[in-house]
């Protein structure tokens, strides 16, 4: 079960009200962090015009939260008016939707404390496994290390699977040249690159960017049909690269095994996708036979769903994109709207507050319309990079 909204997060940061007072001194000798900090300290009238601007702030700030408040409180009820009529198989329509644009805080920003403060430890983010995290929890947990191959030779896999499993050519290699900009290899993790201090933003990698999660999730859901598909490989191979086959569908109905042990959703996935399992079965995607499958399948659940739900016909590339970034049900409310609606509804309704106010693109490109253009133009212009053709030339 994907979640809605799966890129682009949900959270709104809080706001930490700093006040800042001198340090008494009661004692005749001062130790030297007292002697800095007196040292340091602001002018009365500059600690008076940081606090008459930090009020001014509090104020707008609290006035902007009040309006954003109600605002968002409308989408999430239309958005659970919109999710009961699907239910019951009625119409949606353009009241269902708030049709004004999101309310965005234009007021003064928050002052800098002149005054020294106390140092907080601040919280400590873990850093995201990579690559090589996910090949070590590959070796140790299932004994399993994936058959790597040159990206020509990926990619024919690929095509050959996207094809067969009913994928066009234009929905592949457009939502490859969105994803990865035009140039990613099979192997690729977000945000690395070859250039110097570059780090990973997130777990997802390849063609269609799988994160851990959906790893977990595409094995728990389909993993009946990647073995089916592995064990006829195997059975059409002979000799060492039987027994090779045979050890790596041993080990993909352990994976689906692990996938499987919690129930079908998003959030227990993901608490399997956090553990040294579910970093080993995140390896799989750079598995030759496994990876094309699973990158495939990624985009196919979401052709799948619309089917389910009686859209039969085929999605554009940038539709096919819109399910993949947002999730199944989110995006099809999207490509389901006549191009008329379209026009007129703010991207707002389909995202959570924090996510929204996070992301330029979708507040620069403020309606369903607007964004679908803007993601055509990117495919459009990631297309003539030389990953892009690469990949176009072997469907």
């Amino acid at each position: 079960m994907r979640l809605p909204l799966i890129r682009f997060g949900s959270g709104f940061a809080a706001l930490a009200l700093l006040a800042g007072a001198s340090p008494a001194v009661a004692i005749e000798e001062l130790s030297p962090a007292t002697s800095d900090a007196m040292a340091q300290a602001a002018p009365p009238q500059a600690v008076a015009e940081y606090r008459r601007k930090l009020r001014e702030y509090q104020e707008a700030r609290a006035a902007f939260d009040e309006e954003a408040g109600a605002y968002w409180a409308s989408i999430s009820e239309k958005r659970k008016v919109r999710n009961a009529k699907r239910r019951d198989r009625q119409a949606i329509t353009i009241d269902d939707y708030v049709l004004t644009q999101a309310p965005l805080y234009e007021g003064p920003k928050k002052p800098v404390n002149p005054e020294p403060e106390e140092d907080k430890p601040g919280r400590e983010r873990k850093p995201l496994p990579v690559v090589a995290d996910f090949l070590k929890a590959a070796a140790e947990q299932f004994q399993f290390s994936p058959q790597r191959a040159s990206e020509i030779e990926f990619k024919r896999a690929y095509a050959r699977y996207a094809i067969a499993s009913g994928l066009t050519k234009e929905q592949a290699v457009r939502v490859y040249s969105f994803e990865t900009g035009g140039n990613g290899n099979y192997d690729m993790q977000s945000g690395l690159s070859s250039k110097p201090g570059s780090r990973a933003i997130s777990t997802a990698i390849g063609y269609n960017q799988l994160l851990t999660t959906n790893s977990v999730e595409l094995m728990a859901e389909q993993g009946h049909e990647l073995i089916k598909e592995l064990a006829a490989k195997a059975a059409a191979s002979s000799g060492a690269q039987r027994k090779a086959m045979d050890h790596k569908l041993a080990v993909l109905k352990k994976m689906v095994a692990f996938a499987k042990s919690v129930p079908d959703t998003w959030s227990e996935h993901e608490k399997l996708a956090n553990t040294p399992q579910g970093w080993a079965v995140h390896a799989a995607v750079l598995d030759i036979d496994i990876g094309p499958m699973l990158q495939t399948h990624k985009l196919l659940t979401s052709v799948h769903f619309a089917r389910a739900k009686g859209y039969n016909r085929p999605l554009s590339a940038a539709e096919l994109e819109m399910m993949n970034l947002t999730g199944d049900g989110t995006g099809l409310d999207m490509v389901t709207m006549p191009q008329a609606m379209r026009e007129r509804v703010p991207t707002s309704n389909f995202f959570q507050r924090g996510g929204y106010e996070r992301n330029p693109v979708a507040i620069r490109h403020n309606t369903v319309a607007k964004l679908l253009a803007v993601t055509d133009e990117r495919m459009d212009f990631n297309s003539g990079k030389p990953g892009a053709k690469e990949l176009a030339s072997v469907f």
